[in-house]
């Protein structure tokens, strides 16, 4: 009997050591999930994020161009100083993706890049035009995504982000306002909820779906479960036979 209630004593440690080593792993593998770059991110705040980095891949070169080749003064003076605001402001979008793991477009949309086109091929009074509504108009449509994510995203870093961005898109609508050339009744109504653009929903839902592998914490217990039982279950076996 002494063999055999040794036996048994080794195996009862055996188990009790297995599962001690399953639930420290329980502990230990939901928080690796849930420290994941991007584990608060949803579409919204990809959409914010890749909306930004869209405005400064375009809009810079834009600003660039107008402050060469604007006709007025003013639209000059406006045109560099976005231009350089969106350098600061592409630097700030960029480090919160670094941050959250995130992936941000390298090149302008397909439309972006029709309207830089548009600004290349005209000149004088035309091109100040161009300049000024192209670019208040998609100020005007990122507003109110920026407001909307502020108000109810999780993630402290987009919400950082999207105080900043306001800011910028704020000053920028105000010095375009002040060239005289935004015609107001062009401008696309107000929408609730807030309008976003296609093209910005489909790069973060794009972007969303590629970021990485997220752990649920339901497969981690459903695997916990698994081991327990069929440790368990062998164990039993074991005595049994003995």
């Amino acid at each position: 009997m002494a063999p055999l209630e040794s036996v048994r004593r080794r195996l009862a440690r055996r188990v009790t050591l297995l599962f001690v080593a399953l639930v420290a792993g329980l502990g230990l593998v939901p928080g690796t999930a849930h420290a994941a770059p991007a584990a608060q991110m949803n579409a919204a705040d990809m959409t914010l994020l890749n909306g930004v980095r869209l405005a400064g891949l375009w809009e810079m070169p834009a600003g660039q161009m107008a402050a060469e080749r604007g006709q007025s003064k003013r639209v000059r003076e406006v045109g560099a100083e976005i231009a350089r605001q969106h350098g600061v402001l592409d630097q700030l979008v960029v480090e919160a993706a670094n941050k959250l793991g995130a992936i941000l477009p390298t090149t302008p949309t397909t439309q972006q890049q029709g309207w830089l086109t548009e600004m290349q091929n005209a000149t004088g009074a035309q091109f100040d035009q161009i300049f000024v509504t192209r670019l208040r108009v998609a100020h005007g449509n990122i507003f109110p995504v920026i407001g909307a994510v502020r108000a109810s995203t999780r993630d402290p870093i987009v919400r950082k982000l999207a105080e900043e961005a306001n800011k910028f898109v704020t000053d920028h609508m105000t010095m375009l306002e002040s060239t005289g050339l935004v015609r107001w009744q062009q401008l696309p109504p107000a929408a609730l909820p807030p309008a976003q653009s296609d093209s910005l929903v489909a790069a973060a839902a794009a972007n969303a779906t590629g970021g990485g592998v997220q752990v649920s914490t339901t497969v981690v217990w459903a695997v916990f479960l698994l081991a327990l039982v069929t440790g368990g279950y062998a164990t039993w076996r074991i005595l049994r036979r003995s």
